[in-house]
């Protein structure tokens, strides 16, 4: 059943800085090394709720995971050392299933 990741990231004192996304993306690189069961990737600025979210859709949540413990946590893990920096770890983290996918 396909799925939908969320991860928010609060806007801190109005900095729109996506150096740490952009360092983990240049290193997944899944415009050319598409992650097994990715749909869609997404990454941008929610004004309203003050957060920098990223949603992804996935065949499985198992695809997911295999992804995020294969390929992210290992990235994050070099890029990062032990965990994110004060404030950059995201306030919102979750799946959920979707009905209907086009």
């Amino acid at each position: 059943m396909p799925v939908a990741y969320v991860q928010e990231f609060p806007i801190a004192d109005d900095d729109r800085s996506t150096t740490n996304y952009d360092a983990v993306a240049a290193r997944l690189d899944p415009e050319t090394d598409r992650p097994q069961g990715m749909i869609l990737h997404t990454a941008g600025w929610d004004e309203e709720q003050k957060v920098f979210r990223i949603l992804d859709v996935w065949e499985t949540k198992e695809d997911a995971k295999r992804f995020m413990d294969e390929k992210l946590a290992p990235v994050l893990q070099e890029l990062m050392g032990d965990g994110p920096p004060p404030g950059a770890a995201p306030a919102r983290d979750y799946f959920y299933e979707l009905h209907h996918v086009v």
